[in-house]
């Protein structure tokens, strides 16, 4: 059992929370005072330093640079009115890290350096959390390969880090949605399923050509009949047509499992809806869109949260959406903020107190 007792900790002179107005500030911008460091060498991982956040100093030839073995997770934690910091749900994201690492060929991370990390990282920079509404600290823990060798193939060694960020949110308005034909995101047997950083550099060029259409993000499709719909931009999807929910299933390996989305799903069903992850067309969104049952379409991510989409474009035929209507997706952000913010029970055991 490794206990924060084991980190060498290094904690920082003066804090740069005092030339921060922590009620202004956008999405992973500014970084808090330490951070969280430890190396894999030899087959076994080495004692865990927090320090100061800094730059890192790294060979050209560091492996990561070069062959792309690099994952990461996104988490968040808040304040309960009491002034409490607790983290949304973070063993689901350790869970999903090593799922990762071992589909990018990288050493499992023990639970105790995970948890007890976070944990010590943010007892330390807690006065960072922010106190505003769609407000908290974003968590982003990542591992690179670290060997400084030219050579395909996988590291030797590696480095585990978390560095934490106080943000506002990524999306602050509803969204105009470009539906994807020609590029795509993930294949089957590919690394979809996995948190892996080329994965998002891969998917720049697509939304970059979706903007200058006028559009904020990509809706991706299939790799083989650029037919079903799979994630949304950086974000699950969710479609409510009549009285149902309908989400793209995982059992491609070409989605990621999202933790928000899994949210999500228990609170659809807490409201009544039922709840379908399937293969969905784009052809029966626009179908249901045409017959007035597409009532919602929202996106899901632990950046994004719950984000409104007020356009979809497919080709030609665009389908547009009044938000300001809209009851499900804002309920469910409303529950959501009520159990991450500590003003209502945590009936699901989703908040891990620090």
């Amino acid at each position: 059992m490794i206990l924060a007792a084991d980190f060498n900790i290094t904690k920082v002179e003066r804090s740069k929370l005092n030339d921060i107005d922590l009620e202004n500030i956008p999405f992973g911008k500014y970084f808090t005072d330490h951070m969280l460091e430890v190396d894999y060498e030899n087959g076994e991982w080495k004692t865990v330093e927090i320090k100061p956040y800094q730059p890192l100093l790294l060979a050209p030839s560091t492996a990561a640079l070069h062959y792309g073995q690099a994952i990461f997770e996104g988490i968040k934690a808040y304040k309960n009115p009491e002034g409490e910091p607790f983290i949304f749900r973070p063993h689901d994201n350790f869970i999903r890290f090593n799922i990762s690492a071992e589909r990018m060929q990288m050493p499992q991370l023990p639970e105790e350096i995970f948890m007890e990390g976070l944990r010590t990282l943010i007892e330390l920079d807690k006065n960072w959390i922010p106190n505003k509404a769609d407000h908290s600290l974003y968590i982003r823990p990542f591992m690179f390969s670290s060997d400084e060798l030219i050579g395909v193939k996988p590291s030797e060694k590696y480095k585990f880090m978390i560095i934490l960020s106080p943000t506002g949110p990524y999306y602050s308005t509803p969204m105009r949605i470009y539906v994807e034909e020609q590029y795509v995101r993930a294949v089957p047997g590919g690394v979809g399923y996995a948190k892996a950083a080329g994965n998002y550099g891969a998917a720049m060029f697509a939304t970059a050509e979706a903007r200058k259409k006028g559009y904020d993000q990509v809706l991706w499709t299939d790799a083989f009949e650029h037919k079903y719909v799979q994630e949304c931009g950086t974000m699950n999807v969710f479609f409510i047509i009549g009285d149902t929910a309908i989400t793209p299933d995982l059992g491609a390996g070409t989605i990621l499992a999202g933790v928000t989305r899994d949210s999500v799903i228990v609170m659809l069903k807490e409201m009544g809806f039922k709840v379908e992850e399937k293969a969905l067309s784009i052809n029966d969104v626009i179908d249901a869109h045409k017959a007035g049952l597409l009532y919602e379409v929202f996106g899901t991510g632990t950046a994004a949260t719950i984000s409104l989409i007020k356009e979809l474009r497919y080709k030609d035929y665009v389908m547009e959406f009044d938000v300001d209507r809209w009851k499900t997706a804002p309920e469910i952000k409303e529950r959501l903020n009520q159990i991450r913010y500590g003003t209502a029970p945590d009936q699901f055991g989703w908040m891990f107190k620090v």
